[in-house]
């Protein structure tokens, strides 16, 4: 691991929960009965899976020493990403506030569910189409671990769902992007803009 990411701000963290919060708070009341036009998207692979966990270290263990995979990276927020290939992670675990096992009838949380596509075009018509169709975006642009752009929107039931476009791919010396060249967008125009340097390292 080359080190840690760009360190994500406090108005920074509070600003993409806020937008989180209130995608999700739209979506089930506000939720389209019928969709228009054809949807441009495609998904290449199920990319990976990001949720709460009471231990994070406790749970890393799990996903490195029985289930064979990686650990890659870090963030500042105590997350932990796992690989088993050369996309940068599959797994995402997240420290949840729940101070024990969650009571019958509540539950950790799935953060989101991630699908890779082809390409920024991609991503550029899949926004045009949700937001035609009034479908709730939690985020766009591009965040931390892994250097992919994205495109975060919710379902009916207020959970969130993730399309991504070019992933870092790690190699078996396990060498992460140097942190010089990571650059946040805060939207697909932004990360369009401003391109990740290509794989060098």
């Amino acid at each position: 691991m080359d080190g840690d990411q760009p360190k994500l701000s406090a108005d920074e963290y509070h600003a993409d929960r806020d937008a989180r919060r209130a995608a999700a708070a739209k979506a089930i009341p506000d939720y389209p009965e019928e969709f228009r036009g054809e949807s441009p998207i495609r998904v290449n692979k199920l990319g990976h899976i990001v949720y709460e966990v009471m231990d994070v270290e406790r749970t890393a263990k799990f996903w490195k020493e029985v289930m064979g995979f990686q650990e890659t990276d870090r963030n500042e927020l105590g997350m932990v990403f796992l690989r088993y290939g050369a996309d940068h992670h599959a797994i995402g675990l997240k420290p949840s506030n729940a101070p024990g096992r969650p009571a019958k009838g509540t539950a950790l949380r799935l953060e989101h569910l991630a699908f890779e596509v082809d390409s920024m075009d991609m991503l550029f018509k899949a926004r045009d189409y949700l937001k035609a169709n009034n479908i709730p975006v939690a985020f766009e642009g591009r965040k931390g671990a892994g250097g992919n752009t994205s495109l975060h929107f919710l379902d009916p039931n207020g959970f969130e769902f993730e399309l991504y476009w070019k992933m870092d791919q790690i190699d078996d010396d396990g060498e992460l992007r140097p942190d010089s060249q990571f650059r946040r967008a805060g939207s697909l125009e932004e990360a369009a803009a401003n391109p990740l340097p290509p794989k060098r390292w």
